[in-house]
């Protein structure tokens, strides 16, 4: 077996499974770690009290309502009677205790030497540090806030058990819309237990794929009783949420940061219901009034362009189409029978033109000449005499006459 080596109460001890400590050992050891740790200033929320009457002692139990996590502490008497009229259970305090190690049973508990209870100013201070902390992150952005559905199928609703915020919200969306569901979870909305159920319960309803909406509803209360709703892992959990969420903590005066982490703020429980279900009387009004309007449209619409096609089926091309054709064809031809003049015209002029011309032609031809009583002599090459020194004594002439040709001999 191979020994183990620990330290433990700031000294080094050697232990193995042939030496081991003693329980009693280790509980002393461990109770002289814890008596050197000195006194601290401890803050909390008193779960439970118990003040027997003569006792000289009086126990309470210590619990941080963010990590669900409780501590013993004792006092003498007489340092809780100095805060007995202010403190009470579910009262958040600050203590200035030593812790103590009770060896016997293994318990470790505090001694409270004073006891001072948390303010509502400071508790407004811290939750301004922690809303400015968060708001830095970006947690309460505008940009982040995701839309509501229109008819949500199915609501998931995290309240107190039997609450009138429960009531209110349930009676008001069935008014409103008959068949809308809900998926309800019913935990603590104050004291100690409230933030780690409210967290698991957001939790699970964001996990069920078919909760389109999450409410968180209470029915106000007082700013300690609301201040489970500003704790930083509730207000991460809801930022962490896929699933819209509504918070409608019913609190006016303050907000917690429930309120501004949240998709959707109501003032009321009841708030909550008609911001998240639609009323079905107003939705059939808004159908009615949507339907006139759009018949309204259609009749205008539709008269408007019955008085466009009265309009187009008076005018003269529509009830005489032909009377434009009829127009045209009467100018047709009266220009058919002008161009049929002016070529008429053109043509007579020219055949007078051409007949003059003829007989001009005719008169000065050479034909014209020979019929006559002339004739032209020509030489073999075809070339006329015009003068006599042009031939010669014995050349053949070719001489042509009007009714045809012969040859002739130039006598010498």
């Amino acid at each position: 077996m191979s020994a183990g080596r620990t330290t433990l109460a700031g000294m080094a001890v050697n232990t193995s499974a042939e030496a081991p400590l003693p329980v009693g050992e280790v509980s002393r050891l461990i109770g002289g770690w814890i008596d050197r740790l000195g006194a601290v200033w401890v803050e909390g929320q008193i779960t439970q009290l118990s003040r027997r009457p003569g006792a000289g002692v009086v126990f309470l139990t210590l619990r941080d309502p963010s990590y669900d996590i409780s501590v013993g502490v004792t006092c003498y008497r007489q340092v809780f009677d100095a805060v007995a009229d202010v403190v009470s259970e579910g009262a958040r305090v600050v203590v200035h205790c030593k812790p103590e190690w009770y060896a016997p049973r293994g318990q470790l508990s505090l001694r409270a030497a004073e006891i001072r209870p948390v303010g509502v100013g400071e508790l407004l201070a811290r939750l301004e540090q922690l809303k400015k902390s968060l708001a830095r992150e970006g947690l309460f952005a505008p940009e982040r806030k995701k839309p509501l559905p229109f008819l949500p199928q199915l609501i998931g609703l995290v309240c107190g058990r039997a609450s009138a915020a429960e009531r209110d919200v349930l009676e008001n969306a069935r008014h409103r819309w008959p068949a809308v569901r809900f998926e309800v979870r019913n935990v603590a909305v104050q004291g100690v237990h409230a933030v780690p159920q409210v967290v698991q319960a957001v939790k699970e309803l964001d996990a069920l794929e078919h909760v389109d909406v999450i409410v968180v509803a209470r029915g106000g209360g007082s700013v300690e009783d609301l201040l489970p709703f500003s704790d930083e892992q509730l207000v991460r959990a809801v930022a962490a949420c896929r699933t819209p969420v509504v918070s409608a903590i019913g609190h006016e005066p303050d907000s917690p940061l429930l309120d501004l982490v949240a998709d959707l703020r109501a003032s009321t429980p009841t708030d909550a219901a008609k911001k998240v279900v639609p009323d079905v009387g107003e939705e059939y009004e808004r159908v009615r009034m949507l339907r006139d309007r759009a018949r309204r449209c259609v009749g205008a619409l539709l008269e408007r362009e019955e008085r466009g096609l009265a309009h187009a089926l008076a005018r003269p091309s529509i009830q005489d189409p032909h009377r434009m054709i009829d127009a045209r064809a009467e100018e047709v031809s009266t220009l058919l029978d002008r161009g049929r003049r002016a070529l008429r015209h053109q043509l007579d002029r020219a055949d007078s033109e051409l007949t003059h011309t003829h007989a001009r032609v005719v008169a000065l031809s050479p034909a014209a000449t020979l019929k006559r009583g002339y004739a032209v002599l020509q030489r073999e090459d075809g070339h006329a005499v015009r003068a006599p020194g042009e031939v010669e004594a014995g050349e053949v002439l070719r001489a042509r006459v009007s009714a045809g040709e012969f040859t002739v001999r130039v006598d010498a």
